[in-house]
């Protein structure tokens, strides 16, 4: 009698065909996500851009009303910040926070890095970003050189190709901005290392950031995974789970793992 060997699935018989069907279709799902994860534009968040090397030439106004490139500002290893002076909400704790970096950190500014805040609010002009110098500049509980710490403002054109090329997307709404929060360190050379997202940064965090930047290496703000599984929510101004994006790579999983399971089986041979 001829011997048929066939694998034996869930619920009755698979052949190698529906294996392979199976395959097909948990690929082209995988490509359909991935395809509509990278063409999205992000309309209000961050586009990190990692590896990617800012116009540095783009002209600012500094808090003395001096017109000035990024060029001549950016010298060390920089803690790159978008913000609105006027702004109600995450701005003046990312200010804050980055006063205690100031304070507290073991690296020194001025010596390690320095920072750079740039108004993304075309209305805002110098006077402005000179006052909310001295705010913050009353916080530290050290003195630091002038130059280490800028506080810029700019026109519409400036402002638009340094925000794009940085990968931060904001939005007005009336008087105000929808936004998210997020401190971008680049090398001298103005290339982008790493993304720190939030309002509170671990020291850590900041100290390889700097230390990456300093020797013109990258790496990734967060691991891809918490990258993958939360997205901005401009309404709320927070990273939210994302649960669709989950729940369909969990539906891939579950497709692989079955197919796995299918092959793996050990065949049972029916005379």
């Amino acid at each position: 009698m001829v011997k048929q060997t066939m694998v034996m699935g869930f619920r009755g018989t698979v052949n190698m065909k529906n294996i392979v069907f199976l395959i097909i279709v948990v690929v082209l799902l995988a490509g359909t996500m991935k395809a509509n994860d990278s063409t999205k534009k992000i309309e209000i968040g961050i586009d990190e851009k990692i590896g990617n090397v800012l116009p540095l030439n783009t002209m600012f106004f500094d808090e003395k009303g001096n017109f000035v490139s990024l060029k001549e500002i950016v010298k060390k290893p920089t803690i790159l910040n978008f913000v609105y002076y006027r702004c109600p909400g995450i701005c003046s704790p990312i200010l804050t926070e980055l006063t205690s970096i100031v304070n507290f950190h073991e690296m020194e500014i001025g010596k390690d890095y320095q920072i750079v805040t740039i108004s993304f609010d075309d209305r805002e002009k110098f006077e402005l970003a000179a006052a909310k110098r001295d705010n913050y500049f009353a916080l530290l509980k050290k003195s630091i050189p002038d130059d280490s710490w800028k506080f810029l403002s700019g026109d519409s054109a400036s402002i638009y190709e340094m925000t794009q090329a940085a990968g931060f997307n904001f939005k007005r709404v009336g008087n105000d901005f929808i936004h998210a929060g997020v401190l971008i360190v680049i090398s001298p050379e103005g290339k982008i290392a790493r993304y720190l997202n939030g309002t509170k940064f671990l020291p850590f965090d900041v100290k390889m950031a700097i230390t990456e930047a300093s020797e013109g290496r990258t790496g990734p703000t967060i691991t891809k995974l918490l990258a993958y599984c939360y997205s901005y929510n401009p309404e709320g101004r927070t990273y939210v789970f994302n649960v669709t994006r989950v729940a369909g790579g969990m539906i891939l999983l579950f497709a692989a793992v079955f197919i796995v399971y299918l092959t793996a089986k050990p065949k049972k041979v029916q005379s």
